[in-house]
């Protein structure tokens, strides 16, 4: 007898839903193929030191997460996801040249607040369409087979990166310039998504206050966000890497892994909150996190480092898949934008204090106060999880 619909692994979801997926494989080839070298590139090439690392990429996260909070409620608002989406891919694919032209630490700040602004704007647009593509009962396969493709082109960009490096031999900054097609791609993937708009909702403004959603809602905003204030770039993973004697390729190459194991255990994440629950998937991610940040603290082990960063990519193919899709399940279709970009822009903001605070450590007290201080706070993050947050407003 042949297997039944519910048996099979991407029953529910759709062409869109794939479409989706692999524009964000190209959004993040186009990304990774530039992030491992963007560290080395501002302390080795532009003379940057880790205080700046820290800013400009808290300042580039945060970006793009307080972008993901307007673009949400600004789609929530005019009933249309796709057009801003569209207008993201764009401006994140054309920015990317800017950092290769960039002579010193303040232009790459400028050009990455470009890129981040971008792809802020789409991502909040893009995941509703995600959550728009399949049934409720299955959101977080949609969302996990999306987090599978941004994890895969994370492992492919900084492949492709090494691959530039090593046998082409192409000057480092050419990495930057041809980063662009990927980001391109990425844009065609969406055009053909087919996009019903909802009926309008006179209650949806664009003041895009998080304090309209429910107070579960709130309370997983707050638990997240106690969360982030320890979650730093992960820039300082790479530093810390090149710091222990890696090679500028062996660390690239390890960091390629990390997103493999993430892109591996995205989709799998996403199908099993479905069944089991979205909320004790997130404490065992947080909790894996907190034992990798130990790790990258007390080791200087390059092969325990490598695998502390697999271990640290099981946390974020979790994270990023089972994260955005319980904020999900809080807001009704007409909210979930806004819902998504506004749990995104926690995240951003958490993380840009993280980063600056991170940078201070790293210059001041030593590069494994970053990571100690990380784990502290993703211990008090779990815990606060653990007690605030129950279960959606809106289940599946």
């Amino acid at each position: 007898m042949a297997a039944s619909g519910k048996q099979r692994p991407f029953a529910g979801l759709t062409r869109d839903t794939g479409l989706l997926a692999l524009s964000s494989l190209f959004a993040d080839i186009s990304t990774e193929m530039l992030y491992p070298i963007l560290p080395v590139f501002l302390t080795q090439v532009l003379g940057a030191g880790g205080s700046a690392v820290g800013l400009i990429e808290g300042f580039a996260q945060a970006t793009q997460n307080i972008a993901q909070g307007f673009s949400g409620s600004l789609s929530d608002r005019f009933r249309r996801r796709k057009p801003i989406a569209l207008a993201g891919y764009a401006l994140a694919a054309i920015s990317k040249p800017l950092i290769g032209v960039s002579t010193t630490w303040s232009g790459v700040l400028g050009a990455r607040f470009l890129d981040r602004l971008g792809s802020g704007g789409r991502s909040a647009p893009r995941d509703a369409l995600v959550a728009a593509s399949a049934a409720p009962e299955h959101r977080g396969k949609a969302f996990g087979l999306e987090g599978a493709g941004d994890n895969a082109g994370a492992f492919l960009g900084p492949l492709i990166a090494v691959l530039l490096l090593t046998v082409w031999s192409i000057d480092m900054r050419w990495i930057f310039y041809l980063a662009v097609i990927p980001g391109l791609l990425a844009f065609l993937m969406v055009l053909p998504v087919k996009e019903t708009r909802g009926p309008a909702r006179s209650e949806v403004t664009i003041d895009a206050s998080p304090l309209r959603l429910p107070a579960g809602y709130r309370r997983y905003l707050a638990a997240t966000a106690i969360f982030g204030l320890g979650n730093s770039s992960n820039a300082f993973l790479i530093l810390q890497t090149r710091a222990l004697g890696a090679s500028l390729q062996a660390t690239i190459l390890i960091y390629a892994g990390f997103n493999l194991v993430a892109a591996m255990i995205s989709y799998p994440a996403g199908h099993l909150s479905d069944r089991v629950g979205r909320r004790n998937l997130l404490v065992a991610a947080e909790a894996v996190f907190l034992v990798s940040y130990l790790g990258f603290g007390l080791s200087r082990n390059l092969v325990v480092i490598g695998a502390m960063f697999a271990l640290y990519g099981l946390f974020q193919g979790i994270f990023r898949a089972v994260g955005k899709a319980l904020a999900s399940d809080y807001a009704p279709p007409s909210r979930r934008a806004g819902a998504v970009g506004w749990y995104s822009a926690t995240v951003g903001l958490s993380g840009l204090a993280a980063s600056l605070v991170a940078g201070a450590l790293w210059d001041r007290l030593g590069h494994a106060a970053v990571f100690l201080y990380g784990a502290g706070l993703a211990a008090i993050g779990l815990l606060a999880l653990f007690l605030l947050v129950h279960g959606p407003a809106h289940k599946p």
